[in-house]
């Protein structure tokens, strides 16, 4: 049963929301669906109907030979044979270098997005699951994709899981250090859950009576918290509109949207601000998903762009805050010495820098393949000025 090509358009930016008009297995009729998956994996061009009668075995040939493979069963069963597929996934040796066991575990996850996600359901237009013992999961759908007008919505299981959760992270927040309420989070945006970057911002000191500016402001969690320490206003900017949206509804929550605006472009407002700060993607490589792109920023694009425009964003006497992981030249993902390089290439002076060693559960797990890197990782504060 092919799926036919239509006409309609997609996101426009990152990976595309495929959008594929054919047949349903078992409809009578062709009625329009679509294909949504956060990565730029193309739509199906056919689709395999299965139930709990398939084994992870079979289902690992199966899906190996490019088959998608429509679950129609319970809720239950279709999460356990996701789980019983990736423990089946071959698990990479991570000899050699940082670097190597890198680009292993890179390689390994692209692997189990690759066959995990040619599990796939179907989601009535209310976004209703029709899988037996199956949660509503209408509500995180439409918090991540709006409303729909299409009578069908194909999305890999495991895409789907993380609408799940990411709409409880929402119901209940996120408590961060410093904040006075809990912390709205969004499905897609990054979620702070790393307490050394917002601990960092205290060492800023005085910031009462400034304008600042967020470059990347995700959450909104370094603008509420800046507002909170006294700041007079803040403007954030996000490329991902998931991220202003996000941004714009916390900074109603915590009543502070007439200091807090957000405006959906590429790093910096116009005008000048008394203090810029930005806590950019830290990995300098090509993201796997739209998910991806809190954390990897190929080439450090963002991150010399950010430093290259700084002086004409300050006012004079103004402050840059620049918040990054030393985790790409652990890994050797980075030379060391390159952000000393860029300052001075983009006239900047260190007027202050303040270190914290990692917290996060990872930096102490000895069983993580990267864990030769990550337990000497270390987040820095730089606070810049025009040299």
């Amino acid at each position: 049963m092919p799926l036919l090509p239509s006409n309609r358009g997609g996101e426009s930016w990152g990976p595309a929301l495929n959008v594929t008009q054919g047949r349903v297995p078992d409809a009578p009729d062709e009625v329009p669906f679509t294909w949504r998956t956060e990565s730029d994996t193309p739509a199906p061009e056919k689709l395999h109907p299965v139930d709990d009668s398939l084994k992870a075995d079979d289902a690992l040939r199966r899906v190996r030979k490019g088959e998608f493979l429509l679950y129609r069963g319970d809720f239950h069963n279709a999460r356990q044979l996701l789980g019983a597929m990736g423990r089946r996934l071959p698990t990479p040796r991570h000899a050699g270098s940082p670097l190597e066991a890198f680009r292993a575990e890179r390689r390994a996850r692209a692997i189990e997005h690759e066959t995990l996600g040619r599990i796939v359901v179907e989601l009535d237009a209310s976004y209703k699951l029709a899988l037996k013992r199956a949660p509503d999961v209408s509500v995180g759908c439409k918090q991540a994709w709006g409303k729909t007008t299409d009578a069908r919505t194909v999305v890999p299981l495991k895409t789907l899981l993380g609408l799940v959760g990411a709409a409880e992270w929402r119901k209940k927040g996120l408590d961060v250090p410093g904040l006075t309420r809990k912390l709205t989070p969004h499905y897609g945006v990054y979620l702070p859950t790393r307490t050394d970057y917002v601990e960092l911002l205290r060492r800023l000191g005085d910031v009462k009576g400034t304008t600042c500016f967020d470059i990347g402001t995700g959450t909104g969690v370094l603008a509420l918290l800046l507002l909170q320490k006294g700041a007079t206003s803040v403007i954030g900017t996000d490329i991902d509109p998931r991220a202003v949206a996000c941004a714009e509804e916390n900074a109603k929550f915590f009543k502070v949207a007439e200091r807090f605006t957000v405006e959906e472009r590429p790093l910096f407002p116009k005008g000048r601000a008394d203090l810029v700060v930005c806590n950019p993607p830290w990995v300098p490589e090509p993201p796997k998903n739209r998910v991806d792109r809190a954390v990897f920023d190929e080439g450090s694009q963002m991150l010399k762009a950010f430093l290259d425009g700084l002086p004409k964003h300050l006012n004079p006497g103004g402050r840059g805050a620049l918040i990054i992981s030393n985790l790409a030249e652990l890994l050797g993902l980075r030379e060391p010495g390159f952000l000393e390089v860029e300052f001075e290439k983009c006239l900047l002076k260190v007027v202050g820098r303040f270190d914290m060693t990692a917290k996060h559960g990872k930096a102490k797990d000895a069983s993580d393949p990267l864990h030769a890197a990550r337990s000497k990782e270390v987040t820095t504060l730089y606070v810049l000025q025009v040299a």
